[in-house]
């Protein structure tokens, strides 16, 4: 008999669910390939030690900080939390 209740594991499936889209967010967004010399957005040199630590690094410090602001800004909302769930 449908209640319009979550079943047994309904929670923790939407917790491993978020988990699982950000794990994914985060492999798609990890550098690769060659450093680059230079910031693809504002131009400024990358710092040597940054492109050895960092395989694949395409921006500066700051804007690499301005990016990760940005996505921590998207990310906080939870698209698959059911009204129910928001409400308990």
């Amino acid at each position: 008999m449908a209640s319009g209740w979550a079943g047994d594991g309904a929670v923790q499936d939407q917790i491993q669910d978020s988990i699982n889209d950000e794990v994914a967010r985060a492999r798609r967004n990890l550098p690769s390939g060659e450093s680059l010399t230079h910031c693809e957005e504002c131009g400024d040199a990358i710092p040597q030690a940054r492109q050895k630590a960092l395989p694949g690094v395409r921006l500066c410090i700051a804007c690499q900080q301005e990016a990760d602001q940005e996505q921590k800004t998207v990310s906080l909302y939870n698209r698959r939390g059911s009204k129910d769930s928001q409400l308990r």
